[in-house]
């Protein structure tokens, strides 16, 4: 399979090389991803969409280091990637926020995983991540003071303070509202905008995929493979209900409906 194309002209941090990932199980063998080979430039938001069973979240663990590959290499900065790293942090669906401890805590506890740190610039780290998230003012508040969203948001101010090379996020609007969707998906752009952070996000949701990457890769179900990897060159900040979004969207939706309806 050929390199998928890319409008990035930066370098590449995450490289995929026929990558290819089995699970044993009752029924025998099967294969969840199959000759993946994609790149991922440095400071790109690449968002991966398709449906149940296209190896999306597998995708994540073994970009993440908590799976390995059966054939096939990740690298990340032209290193083997086998296991986890401080340079790879996985934000979830949920928040898993720790009930124990505030807003302000939970962020620094996410930067424990950053070493060389006093404990002065740890606080001081968590304190800009919490106000670029919004929450500054919320740092003594307890997780069940808070709306999803909010929690969300500390979640995403925990994951990127201890500034990883890459963040890796799976589905983790999907439980929430469509008006705090909305909102969070205004303030990912804010973000990513003002930090330019290598963002993996994988997704159900084709809408949320080409509002928010700057390339959108469809997978394929049975085993997963790379189908079409779309350009996504609609200046930001970008709404869901923007024509431009709906008509892209729409040519996604489009492409995995043809393969959908064809036999694996």
């Amino acid at each position: 399979m050929s390199l998928a194309p890319s409008n990035s002209s930066n370098p590449v941090a995450l490289a995929l090389r026929d990558v290819t990932k089995r699970f044993h199980g009752a029924a025998g063998e099967v294969t969840a991803l199959e000759n993946i080979t994609l790149d991922v430039h440095e400071g790109e938001f690449l968002a991966i969409v398709g449906p149940s069973g296209c190896g999306k979240s597998t995708l994540l663990s073994l970009l993440a280091g908590l799976e390995h590959t059966n054939e096939g290499t990740i690298e990340l900065d032209h290193e083997a990637v086998h296991a986890p790293g401080r340079d790879r942090l996985v934000m979830f669906q949920q928040d898993a926020l720790f009930p124990w401890l505030n807003v302000l805590e939970n962020v620094l506890f996410g930067l424990r995983l950053k070493p060389g740190l006093s404990d002065a610039e740890r606080v001081e780290s968590a304190r800009y991540y919490l106000n670029l998230v919004g929450l500054g003012n919320k740092e003594k508040s307890r997780p069940h003071e808070l709306s999803g969203g909010m929690r969300q948001r500390v979640a995403l101010a925990r994951s990127l303070a201890p500034n990883p090379r890459v963040l890796l996020m799976d589905e983790p609007f999907s439980a929430l509202d469509a008006i705090t969707r909305e909102q969070l998906y205004s303030d990912i752009q804010e973000i990513f905008t003002k930090r330019q952070k290598t963002i993996i996000l994988v997704t159900h949701n084709i809408r949320e995929a080409v509002c928010l990457g700057d390339r959108v890769a469809l997978f394929s179900p049975h085993p997963g493979r790379v189908q079409r990897v779309f350009d996504i060159q609609l200046p930001r900040p970008r709404r869901m209900n923007d024509p431009a979004l709906a008509t892209l969207a729409a040519e996604v939706t489009a492409e995995l409906s043809i393969h959908l309806s064809q036999p694996s």
